[in-house]
C-alpha cells in the first residue's frame, strides 16, 4: 500500500475544529490535586502554595565558603540528609561550650 494513494485517511486536524472553552466550561470543570478530587476552593488554596521557584529563605544565614578535611566532610555527610544543618548545630555547641 502506498501511503499517497488515494485511499489513504488524513491524520491532520484543523486546530479551529476544536471547541470553544466558554465560561460554562470552566464553571463545571472538574478540579484534581494528584488523582483526588478536589474543590475549587481548595484547589485556589493549593495554587497557591505551590508556588514556582526557590522557597525565601530565612534571612538569618548567609551563604560562604570553607575548606573541611576530607574526614570530618565524609563524616558528616555519611550521616545521610540534613548533615549541613548537623553541622552548623555542632558548630555552634562548640560555640557555646568556648563563649557562653
Amino acid at each position: 500500500m502506498n501511503a499517497k494513494g488515494k485511499n489513504t485517511k488524513s491524520s491532520w486536524v484543523d486546530p479551529d475544529d476544536a471547541p470553544e472553552l466558554t465560561d460554562d466550561f470552566f464553571a463545571n470543570a472538574k478540579h484534581f490535586i494528584g488523582e483526588r478530587e478536589v474543590s475549587v476552593e481548595e484547589f485556589r488554596i493549593a495554587a497557591k502554595k505551590a508556588l514556582r521557584g526557590r522557597p525565601p529563605g530565612s534571612g538569618k544565614k548567609q551563604s560562604t565558603t570553607v575548606r573541611f578535611d576530607t574526614d570530618v566532610l565524609t563524616a558528616f555527610k555519611a550521616t545521610g540528609r540534613g548533615w549541613q544543618t548537623r553541622m552548623n548545630d555542632a558548630l555552634r555547641d562548640w560555640l557555646k561550650e568556648r563563649h557562653p
